[in-house]
């Protein structure tokens, strides 16, 4: 079981530093729209404002944080990942992992194969339920059923497809 991961002060200052760099640019993008001031002079304003506008910025950081995190536990239960080792790596209980994540574990929604007619052949596109990466299936326009050899899982439809209808264009009816 992973155990939530504890920092050094040294990587907590260097994370620190790190972060802040980011959210600079970031917080005077963000300043410059709403004042209509170039993001130079950011830092030219009331230290009330530019301070609140800090903190806008790292609440849009946050909101992403929540996404990545989401996406990572989903990814995470989506390769067979429990709640009790979602929970252990974020430190909480796994009854509070299905809380934060309710929908990271478990069986993925049906997606229904997609198919693709390209250089008069067909192909099928299909998503696995439990890993989420795609196969393809196609039957080329001179006959070629393919792939002629196993091939990895594609990470996404649009990789998958692509593969497929470099098949089909390969195998299409020289008439």
């Amino acid at each position: 079981m992973t155990m939530s991961p504890e920092i050094t002060p040294e990587e907590r200052t260097a994370l620190d530093k790190a972060l802040l760099d980011a959210l600079n640019p970031l917080a005077s993008a963000l300043r410059s729209r709403v004042t209509g001031l170039p993001e130079h002079r950011m830092w030219d304003a009331d230290p009330v404002e530019v301070t609140l506008s800090v903190l806008a910025t790292w609440k849009v950081l946050d909101a992403r944080v929540k996404h990545l995190t989401a996406t990572a536990a989903g990814t995470a239960g989506a390769y067979g990942a429990s709640y009790e080792q979602l929970g252990a790596a974020w430190g909480i209980t796994r009854q509070g992992a299905r809380k934060k994540w309710p929908d990271a574990v478990g069986a993925r929604p049906a997606t229904p194969p997609a198919t693709l007619e390209l250089f008069g052949g067909k192909a099928e596109l299909t998503q696995s339920h439990t890993s989420g990466t795609w196969t393809w299936q196609a039957r080329s326009a001179d006959g070629t059923q393919g792939p002629t050899t196993p091939t990895p899982p594609h990470p996404t439809k649009e990789e998958a497809a692509a593969y497929a209808g470099a098949f089909l264009r390969e195998h299409a009816s020289q008439d």
